[in-house]
């Protein structure tokens, strides 16, 4: 096999749509080649397994994020893309080409670090333009390339200053367009957000949404931030202990968690541990100590008979109120002990019998104090029976 490989713009026929605004995203349609294919890909440093029997695909124009927590294996694994790592077993396959061998600056990749990586003493124009240079292309188009970029990201105005005279917003951007110049096919970013405040961190996610959709280019983004994930992904791969736990679209990852890790990772989450009593094919009955009552899901498992379980239950699901509501099937009865006032929501923390507290979130959609609930409040919680999932996991 040759170990060059031509680094090609994506070609204009193609239309820049991003799966998340197509009809029909390319991971659900029958026979799509995906753009990259990990399979097997196990890393070892020594007898420590970063990276374990790793198989994913990923689609051309897709936002794919990869989100664990410390030391769950993601850059591990995003270096191995860029090939600043080897796999110990398996392969990596990028447009249908094994990446065995090939050195990362012949791959069609192009990778953005969490620091920036810019040239204190070069221009913004400088540092974006620093790749084209030493490729050697024309002077002319380097130009061409380097301000259309800065235009993308908004810096067209800033070209000539150095890093230090811009905000960490905009030095981030300069990043972003000194990585995409080079028009890679794929583009890796390590942490791209987490040096910027939560204010700008907000607001850089859509324009980093609305850039990869216009340069149509795959994204494979590292973050151990839920919310930055379920922003920006059309699918997450969340990981833990170098395994990729679950993968789905954002939707899915959080109302359809496929085990304890997930639903405790992704969000907030109330478990109630019980024992199977009760296993229809389209619903089940859980006896739960912790709720102190015998909860109802209307959907079935595949479980053992009275095997135990979690039922896991969305703080924002769960409706709270001094009067027992009628005709509930889930309904468990505590007290506040702990309130906070967050805005635009309130949070309860309820002490039931059991012991267990239960965290629930209500919208603030009135100004009326007077009608809030407060400390040592006796109330009830209640929940749709389709408000909740059992976790086998």
């Amino acid at each position: 096999m040759t170990s060059t490989v031509t680094i090609e713009p994506q070609s204009d026929s193609v239309p820049a749509a991003s799966p998340q605004t197509s009809k029909m995203p390319l991971w659900k349609q029958e026979g799509a080649k995906p753009f990259l294919r990990i399979e097997n890909v196990t890393k070892k440093f020594g007898e420590f397994t970063a990276v374990d029997n790793i198989s994913l695909d990923i689609y051309k124009n897709e936002l794919f994020c990869l989100l664990g927590g410390s030391g769950s294996g993601k850059s591990t694994l995003l270096r191995m893309l860029a090939g600043f790592e080897s796999p110990t077993s398996g392969r990596i396959i990028i447009d249908g080409v094994d990446m065995a061998g090939i050195q990362p600056w012949k791959r069609p990749v192009n990778m953005m670090f969490q620091s920036y990586a810019l040239f204190p003493h070069l221009s913004v124009e400088e540092n974006v333009a620093f790749g084209l240079k030493r490729e050697g292309l024309d002077r002319s188009e380097v130009k061409q390339r380097v301000a259309e970029m800065l235009e993308m990201v908004q810096l067209g105005h800033l070209g000539k200053r150095k890093p230090d005279q811009l905000s960490g917003g905009q030095r981030q951007r300069v990043a972003l367009a000194r990585s995409l110049v080079k028009r890679p096919k794929l583009l890796l970013l390590d942490e791209p957000l987490g040096a910027l405040d939560k204010k700008l961190r907000e607001e850089t996610q859509f324009e980093l949404i609305n850039i990869q959709e216009e340069l149509g280019v795959t994204f494979v983004v590292v973050t151990h931030d839920q919310e930055e994930a379920m922003t920006l992904a059309s699918r997450i791969g969340v990981m833990n202990h170098g395994v990729i736990v679950q993968t789905a679209e954002p939707h899915d990852v959080y109302e359809y968690p496929n085990s304890r890790f997930v639903a405790e990772f992704i969000g907030s989450v109330n478990l109630f541990e019980g024992r199977v009593i009760e296993d229809l094919p389209d619903s089940v009955r859980i006896d739960s100590k912790d709720a102190g009552a015998v909860l109802f899901v209307n959907h079935g498992i595949s479980c053992a008979p009275n095997q135990k379980v979690h039922v896991a239950l969305r703080p924002e699901k769960t409706q709270i109120s001094k009067e027992k509501p009628e005709g509930q099937q889930n309904c468990i009865k505590g007290i506040i002990e702990e309130t906070a006032y967050m805005g635009s929501l309130s949070v309860y923390r309820v002490r039931l019998a059991s012991g267990m507290e239960v965290r629930v979130t209500q919208p603030n959609t009135t100004r009326d104090l007077g009608a809030r609930l407060t400390w040592n409040d006796e109330v009830y919680l209640y929940w749709d029976e389709d408000s909740s999932v059992v976790l086998t996991s």
